[in-house]
């Protein structure tokens, strides 16, 4: 019954996911959510902030305790030279305690570089999300693309089945030749299978949707959002506001100038090999001992009651806890540490150091580059999808009124079928082409919004 239970409950949690159609703003929360790769950078940030806790530590005093419990076997030979069995067992407690007092500022270098890697693992997040969303966004539309595509083949099959029908009424009075009606079952047949491919394509473009999001694509649906742009245009006049905007404030520019504090950092860290340091100790500890076979005992000299100028031995007890008081001691001290030679480790490091720091200045030179590369690449892109969605609009009116007249003219005796389908596919051609580049400018649009910090999903 539990298995039943168990099955009944995950078939139900995989119908509401069936049954739900996803918005935009759903996919991409839930894939920011379930993101493997976002997973592993949060877990990045978590391992950082643990580094700024070990950091902040180095400021600390450490306290340590030991304990030890010996046994020792053995003999010797008396005074009167016989063999003396000596074996024994004994205790050492202590506990210890040291701070840094100076070593270079390296517990302070490393304090803000560990602060530094949690910034950085942040910024590696936001990137990462960006990517995810962008992603998400583009497969998005990608199926809005596909759902628009197939209503238009649909429609194809609806106008052609509709004129197969009017051809074999005109065929059976006698009024066209048979002809036409082959083509316009051929045209008939055309078309079905463009909405087999159309179907193709939209299912495709679910499935990629969903194994982004990692849920079953089983049923997985869309809801689909009203895309009309009557009066379409770019939101800016140049690409150089983006630019601006994009170099002082994009995650990836942030990370490459956190990277060159990162080498600063380091190469301080290095230098301080360098210097002297200077660290203070205290400690404290005590022992037991017992010979085997023995009670724990010692000689001690006391006063001669019969005599008061003399002392006598008195065996008294010496126990386990009388032991730890008499033999506790404590320290304190300093300790100086002046480098001086070290097989030339610290002035490879050093230099090691100054090279990671040029490299990290090129790095953000190089993502400087890519920001700019990108962002001249994307705003010439949205020109051109905006130039080729107003070229595709006027083809669609131009070729709508030219397949009305000819369809008037097929009706009228004075056009073929054959030229009628002509200009029939021409229309399609351009209705795909008008809604391709629509969903490529809305996407390009998006892209430059990106590159100026607004959200993705308004």
């Amino acid at each position: 019954m539990k298995h039943i239970c168990t099955v009944l409950f995950l078939v139900g949690t995989l119908s509401s996911f069936a049954q739900k159609k996803w918005s935009l703003l759903d996919c991409v929360n839930h894939a920011l959510e379930h993101n493997i790769s976002v997973k592993q950078s949060v877990l990045d940030i978590d391992l950082a902030k643990q580094d700024l806790i070990s950091a902040k530590g180095n400021f600390m005093p450490t306290l340590n305790a030991s304990a030890s419990h010996n046994f020792n076997f053995g003999s010797f030979i008396g005074q009167d030279g016989s063999r003396i069995k000596s074996d024994s067992r004994g205790n050492n407690f202590g506990l210890n305690t040291g701070i840094t007092i100076f070593n270079g500022f390296r517990n302070l270098n490393i304090y803000k570089q560990a602060k530094l890697g949690v910034e950085s693992s942040q910024f590696q997040l936001t990137i990462l999300q960006d990517n995810v969303s962008m992603t998400v966004v583009n497969a998005f539309l990608n199926i809005l693309f596909n759902k628009e595509n197939l209503k238009i083949a649909i429609e194809q099959v609806t106008i052609s089945q509709n004129q197969l029908d009017q051809i074999t009424s005109q065929v059976e009075a006698g009024i066209k030749p048979s002809s036409d009606l082959f083509d316009a079952e051929a045209t008939l047949a055309s078309n079905r299978s463009s909405v087999v491919n159309a179907e193709n394509s939209l299912d495709l473009s679910l499935l990629s949707l969903s194994q982004s999001l990692q849920v079953s694509p089983l049923d997985f649906d869309i809801q689909e959002i009203q895309i009309n742009l009557t009066s379409a245009s770019l939101a800016y006049d140049s690409y150089d506001e983006i630019l601006a905007y994009a170099l002082d404030n994009r995650a990836e520019i942030n990370n490459a100038e956190l990277g060159i504090e990162n080498t600063d950092f380091g190469l301080k860290l290095a230098q301080s090999a360098y210097a002297p340091s200077l660290s203070f100790g205290a400690g404290l500890g005590s022992s037991y001992q017992h010979r085997q076979g023995e009670p724990d005992t010692r000689i001690q000299f006391v006063e001669d009651p019969n005599n008061p100028n003399n002392t006598i031995e008195k065996i008294v007890p010496y126990g386990f806890g009388t032991q730890l008081d008499n033999n506790l001691g404590y320290n304190l001290g300093f300790n100086l540490s002046i480098p001086i030679f070290n097989g030339f480790k610290t002035k490879a490091n050093v230099s090691k150091a100054k090279i990671n720091r040029e490299k990290s200045l090129l790095n953000l030179e190089q993502a400087k580059q890519n920001i700019t590369t990108t962002i001249t690449q994307a705003y010439a892109d949205a020109k051109a999808a905006l130039k080729q969605y107003e070229a595709s609009r006027f083809s669609v009116i131009s070729l709508e009124e030219s397949f009305k007249n000819v369809q008037n003219k097929f009706n009228l005796g004075a056009a073929t079928s054959f030229e009628v389908e002509q200009v029939r596919g021409r229309l399609v051609s351009a209705k795909s082409t008008l809604i391709n580049s629509k969903y490529n400018f809305v996407f390009r649009s998006k892209v430059l919004d990106f590159f100026m910090g607004k959200p993705l999903i308004p």
